[in-house]
């Protein structure tokens, strides 16, 4: 895997601002559409994606991305790290009628809107699959 450090001064921008500066850091390196695999902010929040319980959290990101196709790490100042893969050359599926919901008790469902429709925000039986440890969350 290669490694690139992007050298960032200033006030931390969030996520958001890090997130883009590392996938057009991608691009500068011949990446034609950069996904980010998995990430870890190492500052005081100890943010990390993917999570999982149990697993260490300043290691576990890093081994998932690469073990998930990511080839690129870009760190961007001293707080964000990222994986990223090249996704150019993968299927697309086009829009999915699928959409996340939650139900009063926490529960996460993945609902098939046609059957769900937009309107209501309460998980259905017949439209709906209670996700767990085996189910993307999609949207």
């Amino acid at each position: 895997m290669r490694n690139i450090h992007v050298d960032y001064q200033g006030p931390d921008k969030g996520f958001q601002a890090a997130s883009l500066l590392a996938k057009e850091v991608a691009k500068d390196n011949q990446m034609k559409d950069p996904t980010i695999m998995s990430w870890h902010r190492s500052s005081r929040l100890g943010e990390t994606a993917p999570f999982y319980d149990g697993a260490n959290t300043e290691t576990w990101w890093e081994k998932y991305g690469e073990g998930n196709g990511g080839r690129l790490e870009v760190e961007v100042g001293d707080d964000y790290q990222f994986i990223l893969m090249d996704a150019r050359g993968f299927e697309t599926v086009g829009d999915m009628p699928l959409r996340n919901l939650t139900d009063r008790d926490g529960n996460q469902y993945l609902c098939y809107t046609p059957l769900q429709g937009m309107e209501s925000s309460v998980p259905r039986q017949e439209a709906c699959i209670l996700l767990d440890g085996w189910m993307a969350d999609q949207f």
